[in-house]
């Protein structure tokens, strides 16, 4: 099966980052914002041998493991609850699919110019997107009544921005140390990608 390789690496990636963003990495961020950028790369990977369809297919399968993730992290109870609420639950998978979804549309807009345009701009808006998408939904006062019950005081404490700058809410300053991270991986992802598409074609010269 062609697309049995993008699958596997999309369902490996999803499942690490639902395990590592229970782990701390430092005041900001979960060992999870280390891997799950990875799932772009995959995606354009996906996209640039096989086509938009069937990274869109590949997509729907990372959101599919992604979806039965949170099932059981809901029901696995942690000191505060359950270790994934219902809005975290809502903010991932809606992150996920308006992120790749985007990044596979602008990929296809950019597939023409010079190669590192299509995977690094696709990259960059998904993951602007997700990021955005994701803190809001799951973490932003201003959307309590998703989850009444679901006490997010704590992510909108006043704090300086990531300890130095204005003050914001705290998931202001988780959100933006995640999208630091996600656009810095989005430059180091390039070199694998390249490194794959030069295989690809001498493959095929």
């Amino acid at each position: 099966m062609r697309l049995l390789p993008g699958i596997l690496a999309m369902a490996a990636i999803v499942v690490a980052s639902n395990i590592l963003v229970q782990h701390l990495f430092g005041q900001w961020l979960t060992w999870g914002a280390f891997t799950y950028p990875f799932s772009f790369l995959v995606t354009d990977l996906t996209n640039r041998f096989q086509g938009p369809r069937a990274a869109r297919k590949v997509v729907v399968t990372g959101f599919v493991v992604g979806v039965i993730c949170s099932l059981v992290g809901s029901q696995i109870m942690g000191e505060f609850g359950p270790l994934v609420s219902f809005r975290v639950a809502l903010g991932s998978g809606l992150a996920f699919l308006a992120a790749q979804l985007t990044d596979i549309a602008v990929f296809n807009r950019l597939r023409a110019q010079f190669w590192w345009r299509a995977p690094l701009f696709a990259t960059l808006a998904g993951s602007i997107l997700d990021t955005g998408v994701f803190f809001t939904t799951a973490f932003s006062d201003s959307l309590r009544f998703l989850e009444p019950g679901n006490d997010v005081t704590w992510a909108n404490e006043a704090l300086p921005l990531l300890g130095l700058g204005p003050v914001a809410p705290l998931w202001i300053s988780l959100a933006t140390a995640d999208l630091l991270v996600k656009l810095t991986i989005a430059a180091v992802a390039l070199v694998p990608y390249r490194v794959a598409i030069a295989r690809w074609a001498a493959q095929r010269a």
